[in-house]
């Protein structure tokens, strides 16, 4: 049976790895919906705000992985 903290580290990387995918994407889609009258000044800014909690999620993980790093 593999070690709870062996297995971890990987979780948190794999977490890491998909928020980051999240976030490029949200990226690239208020980038084309930004000059688009498709969307609301409001569904904008719902799109940066969930943008900016992504970035703080994969922050908040990456302490986790690495405390010492980010101190």
């Amino acid at each position: 049976m593999r070690d709870h903290h062996a297995i971890q580290p990987e979780m948190l990387r794999d977490r890491i790895l998909q928020l980051q995918s999240e976030h490029s994407e949200l990226d690239r889609e208020i980038d084309k919906l930004a000059d688009s009258s498709d969307i609301t000044d409001l569904d904008l800014r719902r799109l940066k705000k969930r943008k900016l909690k992504v970035k703080d999620d994969i922050l908040l993980l990456q302490l986790q992985l690495e405390p010492d790093k980010h101190a």
